[in-house]
């Protein structure tokens, strides 16, 4: 399976996620979250940065089911899901994950029939620190 490439202006947001907090980068100066990290703001062009949690809590923006699978690791798994989420207090931002039954489950865990856009999800971590989704109201 793929483990995620890190540079130093995305390291903090693994090393929370390996703590089991989802967190955002967001410039200090005019409080504008923004995702994938990058050392300046979009917006006022600043440096000063902090990471802030979320609650975890978002929305399936998208989501596609591959067929056949893409990568030969993952076709074990397969069908599987790639999702889309908004977060709820950042809407401008969207993670890329996968929607499962549990925490750590298989990314085949959860039948594709149950994705819907607009479903409220919720992050949960995998013991790597790997962020997956799992719905609300199961």
């Amino acid at each position: 399976m793929l483990t995620p490439v890190t540079d130093a202006d995305g390291a903090p947001f693994w090393r929370y996620a390996a703590r089991g907090e989802l967190r955002v980068q967001t410039c200090a100066d005019c409080d504008e979250p923004r995702f994938p990290p990058r050392p300046c703001c979009p917006r006022c062009r600043s440096f000063a940065c902090e990471w802030r949690r979320t609650s975890g809590r978002g929305r399936i923006w998208s989501y596609v089911v591959p067929h056949p699978p893409l990568l030969p690791d993952y076709a074990a798994q397969a069908p599987y899901n790639v999702i889309v989420v908004e977060l709820a207090d950042a809407p401008r931002i969207r993670l890329v994950g996968n929607l499962v039954s549990h925490a750590g489950a298989r990314l085949d865990s959860l039948p594709a029939d149950r994705i819907r856009i607009g479903a409220r999800v919720q992050a949960v971590f995998t013991e790597d620190g790997l962020p997956q989704w799992v719905l609300e109201r199961p």
